[in-house]
């Protein structure tokens, strides 16, 4: 769990992760450039591992902890402004697992549904018949990742798909519908924003490990290299259409999104 900057979240985050996740998984709070008293007794009080690096660098410290875990074949990586939700981790192992072993397709990583990003938005407004409401008030329905979609800049945008409106149910109710319907899943065809994945340990000896550069904090280094590799090599980014975790939100829109998490935080929405 790559956290450190994000306290405002911490208490939702890490109380789903405590009771969603599996006993037999190794949980490690990493944190990049910090050293953070609170994530220490947070890791304490729930038996899981703290590791802080000097240098702030996510490739590294994603190394880092890894390596430090070298008899996890399988291995989860969750940002700190990601809400799983109750079937998550089983549902991405299953996934995983099926597509693996039945399917025509050589796994890069496995993702759930997550409705802040271009890809997972789309998906969920298809499933729920709401393309044409969403094209009506805010903009044409594309899978495209970037900076100048609505999906990742616009905070209005962030609020409906967090249910603002009552439109879109809240992530544990569509997760749990989700789960519901039959196995599903489908093939990511472009960049896909990389909070909440699952991968091999094989994935990442073959990619020579994320590359540091000298220089800077390899902030969307690790997503830039990761989707690469999976073109490159054949691989499919999977995504888990019975799961829904939830993002708080991209670059603009984290400061409206802070204020209105932290008025809301109680509410159907973000709790369980």
């Amino acid at each position: 769990i790559i956290a450190g900057y994000k306290d405002f979240l911490w208490d939702s985050i890490f109380e789903r992760i405590s009771k969603f996740s599996q006993d037999d998984c190794d949980i490690c709070i990493a944190s990049s450039g910090k050293y953070v008293d609170e994530l220490s007794k947070i890791a304490e009080k729930n038996d899981w591992s703290y590791l802080s690096i000097k240098r702030n660098n996510v490739c590294l410290v994603q190394n880092i902890v890894i390596d430090r875990f070298p008899k996890a074949q399988l291995i989860f990586k969750i940002d700190e402004d990601i809400f799983i939700t109750e079937n998550t981790i089983d549902s991405l192992l299953n996934t995983y697992e099926l597509v693996s072993k039945n399917e025509k397709y050589s796994v890069g990583f496995v993702a759930p549904l997550i409705p802040i990003n271009g890809y997972g938005h789309v998906r969920i407004l298809e499933k729920l018949n709401l393309v044409d409401y969403y094209e009506e008030h805010f903009e044409k329905v594309k899978y495209i990742a970037g900076p100048n979609r609505m999906i990742e800049n616009n905070p209005q945008v962030a609020k409906f798909m967090w249910g603002e409106d009552g439109v879109i149910p809240n992530i544990d109710e569509l997760s749990s519908t989700f789960r519901s319907t039959p196995f599903e899943y489908s093939v990511c065809p472009i960049r896909f924003s990389i909070g909440c994945i699952l991968f091999e340990r094989a994935t990442w000896e073959d990619m020579g490990m994320f590359r540091v550069e000298r220089f800077g904090s390899g902030m969307g280094a690790d997503e830039v290299q990761l989707c690469s590799y999976c073109v490159t090599k054949s691989k499919a980014m999977i995504v888990d259409e019975n799961t829904i975790v939830g993002h708080l939100s991209f670059g603009t829109q984290n400061g409206p999104m802070k204020d209105y998490y932290l008025a809301n935080k109680d509410s159907k929405a973000f709790s369980f």
